[in-house]
């Protein structure tokens, strides 16, 4: 999205294939902007410049990011233009990014609206200064788009620190930003705008930790995942997991983009119980299905504090994970917005339902490597999402280490 704000043309290597991306660069052709084939090895350029209004309404798909982002891109547009998704996406709430763009000038409607589908009508922006109720980089990156492409002034105040991928990049490009760990402000400068992008990107880390999770339940052997996106507001679940017993090394550091990248080396583990705080949830939230099943594994009792948000993802998470780990014959149970398991020694037998949630698929699919494991999901193909190649991956791990046995 920054991409399409720039001037002149980007190049974006290593973009992930799955069908988040894909939704947002179908968003941004209906606006306008040309985008070469998202294909796997191949770089994706992106031609900037001036938005048009859409044709048709803007499908998001099921991805929240896709839509959250794109209504602070459009707040700052002079037209009009309704988004929708599927129906797990409508379902997801708006409310908490429509009602700052509001204050800064933008029109939605229905103005009461609180999920999609909902119609954005943008133009002159004016600054503000936001506390934000809840601590999300979705919020937090729409505002900073909004004021990026009305060259307003912002600042977002948070609860919690939420994770900065929007933050770092704009200092890359030598935008004026200031960031402090709960409030980050960014401040228009009279130069010529974005500059084009040039971007190496990094592997994912919320899907590298379905592979670790992997690894740490293996009998034997060693994992290396290679080049991932190692940024501090992304590995809370690398700090966890090291409380919990796990062996992780960070190798091969470096710097790309404004992003700091490095290998991972993972070795099996026998894990423990845990207590997961609030303030750690924010960075660390698409994790918690993978942490949450390796605590069912874990020696006595694990506990994640305020984790209410998960609610509110592609499904409720928080009530799916204690319902599925039950039915595989964990305890588990979520009491108010805590969820809490407790490390169980017998095999996961069970059938999972996994709503259509990426996550939820590839946790339960993680636990059931396990020998004498036998899981069975609702569906895989909601992995597309964000992992295309996961349950190739998987496989390849198992065969690689019965082949190395």
């Amino acid at each position: 999205m920054i991409a399409a704000l720039a001037r002149g043309t980007s190049r974006l290597d290593g973009l992930l294939t799955g069908d988040d991306v894909k939704s947002t660069a179908r968003v941004l052709r209906q606006l306008g902007v040309a985008i070469s084939p998202i294909r796997e090895g191949t770089a994706v350029a992106v031609r900037g410049g001036r938005l048009t209004p859409p044709p048709s309404p803007l499908h998001c798909g099921n991805s929240g990011t896709t839509a959250r982002l794109a209504l602070g891109l459009l707040a700052a547009q002079p037209f009009a233009a309704r988004l929708t998704g599927d129906a797990s996406l409508r379902r997801r709430p708006m409310r908490r990014v429509t009602e700052p763009l509001m204050r800064m000038g933008a029109r939605v409607d229905p103005r009461d609206a609180t999920t999609l589908p909902l119609t954005v009508r943008g133009g002159k922006l004016r600054g503000i200064a936001y506390d934000s109720p809840v601590a999300s980089a979705q919020v937090k990156g729409a505002l900073l788009l909004a004021a990026l492409a009305a060259r307003v002034p912002v600042t977002i105040r948070e609860p919690y620190r939420s994770r900065d991928h929007t933050e770092r990049l704009f200092v890359h490009l030598g935008l004026v930003l200031h960031a402090a760990p709960s409030a980050v402000s960014f401040q228009p400068s009279a130069g010529p705008g974005v500059p084009p992008l040039d971007l190496s990107i990094p592997g994912d880390a919320s899907s590298a930790a379905f592979l670790v999770g992997a690894a740490l339940l293996a009998e034997a052997g060693e994992l290396v995942i290679e080049n991932v996106g190692l940024n501090p507001t992304r590995t809370g679940f690398l700090v966890v997991l090291a409380r919990m017993g796990a062996r992780i090394e960070r190798l091969n550091l470096h710097d790309s983009g404004g992003e700091p990248v490095g290998d991972l080396l993972v070795r099996p583990a026998a894990l423990r119980g845990t207590e997961v705080s609030p303030a750690e949830i924010p960075i660390l939230i698409d994790e918690v299905p993978m942490l949450a099943v390796l605590a069912s594994r874990a020696v006595g009792a694990t506990v994640f504090r305020e984790a209410g948000e998960l609610r509110v993802k592609e499904s409720n998470r928080l009530d799916l994970l204690a319902a599925n780990l039950r039915a595989l014959g964990v305890e588990a149970e979520a009491q108010g917005d805590d969820l809490h398991v407790r490390g169980a020694g017998r095999p996961p037998r069970g059938r999972i339902d996994t709503a259509g949630d990426h996550r939820l698929a590839m946790a339960f699919a993680v636990l059931g490597t396990l020998p004498g494991a036998d899981v069975r999901l609702s569906e895989r193909r909601s992995v597309a999402i964000s992992y295309p190649a996961f349950f190739a991956d998987l496989k390849q791990m198992r065969h690689d280490a019965r082949h190395r046995d």
